[in-house]
């Protein structure tokens, strides 16, 4: 679907990042949701985004140009990461700052391990989102976990929840990096705004 993708910079601050002369979409999640497996599988790049068994590994904003034409941004996770809490609060306030001052910042994917009812952690975080009016859509990751079925029951779940306090409900994926699906939906979403 992208024909190419490069790594362009790391940084641990806003102002450092490329030029914002090109759309971007940033994806970000617990720690071990998957992003980086999401990543090289939705631009087909096996080792684009560096995979860890070790939760928190991605500790700065990458940015992958794709295409030449948009930049692909890996955030740091949220939540469980072994570091202290000085560590975490500067995450939060990097990631915080880039999400709210990035004005070519298109889309932010968060990404939810679809075997999971509704944490806490993720709702909060997107309800943060929503008080920032900070667009977003959610990736639900690991389908091939569990049957199809049980993903699409828990993305039910999330759904019923996010109601309570949720007029309109953001745009929803069911993936899986092991077997490829829901890629082509999620990459189809992106290329839609691209073109809008």
């Amino acid at each position: 679907m992208f024909e190419s993708a490069a790594f362009i910079i790391s940084n641990t601050d806003y102002k450092k990042c490329p030029k914002p002369d090109l759309p971007e979409f940033a994806f970000i999640g617990r720690s071990n949701v998957g992003k980086s497996s999401l990543i090289n599988m939705l631009t087909d790049k096996k080792n684009l985004a560096k995979t860890s068994g070790k939760p928190g590994k991605t500790q700065l904003i990458n940015h992958f140009k794709i295409d030449e034409s948009w930049y692909l941004v890996d955030l740091p996770g949220y939540g469980y990461a072994k570091t202290s809490k000085k560590n975490r609060e500067a995450w939060e306030m990097m990631i915080s700052e880039y999400l709210i001052n990035r004005e070519n910042l298109q889309l932010v994917f968060v990404l939810i391990d679809s075997r999971l009812p509704p944490q806490q952690i993720d709702l909060e975080f997107i309800d943060w989102l929503g008080e920032n009016m900070i667009p977003f859509a959610l990736i639900f990751t690991k389908a091939d976990k569990q049957s199809i079925n049980k993903g699409q029951q828990n993305v039910a779940k999330f759904r019923k929840t996010m109601k309570a306090n949720w007029e309109e409900l953001p745009p929803m994926f069911l993936t899986s990096s092991e077997s490829k699906f829901g890629k082509e939906k999620v990459s189809e979403y992106i290329q839609e705004i691209l073109e809008s």
